[in-house]
This record gives structure tokens, C-alpha cells and sequence, in this order.
């Protein structure tokens, strides 16, 4: 919990639950009420889709080879069967379930340090490590090849109620249930990403090999 700039964070996260509960919300609430759940659940299928080709490359660098085939795996499936992605067919041809992997996991996996806890406005929490990697992240986004800046908002904008409308009781809930909102969001996000790059150690095979020669049995 390295929380060195914790004035700043803390007040950069009131300004963005500030605009979450008075902006964001009521939007996803109205969302919500005109827009079919089926909808809504296609909308986040296609935004999912399109993140393959991040996933794809970076498990690939974490060494993580059957994750990244299974991955590919997905990506053609819900492509060709799945209407472009707008349906999950891939669980029906038997693909395991989808993993995450992210550049800021990426480094992580390679023995980096997520540095001290920052939040930035309009973005969601982060750690200097995660933040670097999130802009390798945008950069390997199809949506920002094709285009123009103001769509790319728009359409960042539109995954976002997208998402909070799908899990408005969820964010109801964690507010009404803790004491220490700021505390139990950052304590929850780097417990999360903490998990996630012990993950992908797991699964890496560049990981495996490593210990092997460190062993001596190989």
C-alpha cells in the first residue's frame, strides 16, 4: 500500500466519485432503463473483442503460450461465429475461459515494481508502473488506428456507462459497505493487480524456465 502522494490521490479521487455519482450515474441509470440488457451485454462483448489484440500480444511477452492460444482462439470464434464479436460464441466451441493481460501486468510478470499508488483524473486507479503501461495499452487499441480522436472519446465514453450500467448495484453496494471508500478502492485495486501478476508468473513459461536453470535441472 506505497501511498506517497496519498493528498493528491485522495482528492483527485473525490473529484472522480464526484463526477461518477452527478454525471456518469445518472447517465447509466437512464442507459440502463432505454437500453435492452441483451444490448448492453453485445455492447461489451464487441469492446472485449477488440481488446484480444491487446491480450494477444501481451501474453505472448509475458511467455504465457497456451493463454495466448487460447486467446487467438477466441478472438477468430466470436469474430467469424460471433457477428463480429457482438456475440461470446467461444464458450460453445469449448475455449476456456477469457484471462486478462495488460502491458502494466506485462511488466509486472518481467519483475517490476508497481511503484507508488497514483489516480488521475477521469481515469480509473492506477500505479505509476500500471499508468505507463496503460499508455501502451491505448496505443495497441484497434479503435484508436481507425479513428479520429473525438470518436475515440465518444466511443470510450460509451464503454464506460456501458460498464457501469451493467454494474450499477455492485457500485452501490461497495459504497453503502465500507467505511473507507478511498482505502477499500485502493487497497482492492492493488490487491487485484497484485493477483493478476502472480498469474501471469504462473502461466509464463519464460517464469518456468528461469526457476529451472536457477534449480540446476536444466
Amino acid at each position: 500500500e506505497y501511498d506517497p502522494w496519498m493528498g493528491f490521490n485522495e482528492k483527485t479521487f473525490d473529484f472522480n466519485h464526484g463526477l461518477d455519482t452527478h454525471v456518469i450515474k445518472p447517465v447509466a441509470k437512464f442507459y440502463d432503463k432505454v437500453v435492452p440488457n441483451v444490448v448492453q451485454r453485445a455492447v461489451r462483448n464487441i469492446f472485449e473483442n477488440f481488446g484480444s489484440f491487446r491480450r494477444l500480444i501481451n501474453m505472448t511477452l509475458q511467455g504465457r503460450g497456451n493463454d495466448a492460444g487460447q486467446e487467438l482462439g477466441r478472438f477468430v470464434i466470436n469474430t467469424v461465429f460471433g457477428l463480429g464479436g457482438f456475440i461470446d460464441a467461444a464458450p460453445s466451441f469449448g475455449v476456456a475461459e477469457r484471462r486478462e493481460a495488460d502491458t502494466g501486468q506485462t511488466f509486472g510478470v518481467w519483475g517490476a515494481g508497481p511503484g507508488p499508488y497514483l489516480v488521475l483524473p477521469l481515469l480509473p486507479p492506477s500505479t505509476v508502473r500500471d499508468t505507463i503501461g496503460f499508455v501502451f495499452d491505448v496505443a495497441m487499441d484497434p479503435l484508436t488506428w481507425v479513428a479520429p480522436f473525438a470518436a475515440a472519446v465518444g466511443v470510450t465514453a460509451e464503454k464506460q456507462v456501458n460498464d457501469r450500467s451493467l454494474n450499477l448495484e455492485l457500485f452501490e453496494n461497495v459504497e453503502e459497505s465500507v467505511f473507507d471508500l478511498y482505502a477499500a478502492v485502493r487497497n482492492g485495486y492493488l490487491q487485484r493487480r497484485h493477483f493478476l501478476v502472480q498469474e501471469g508468473r504462473q502461466a509464463s513459461h519464460f517464469v518456468r524456465r528461469e526457476r529451472l536453470i536457477l534449480s540446476g535441472d536444466e
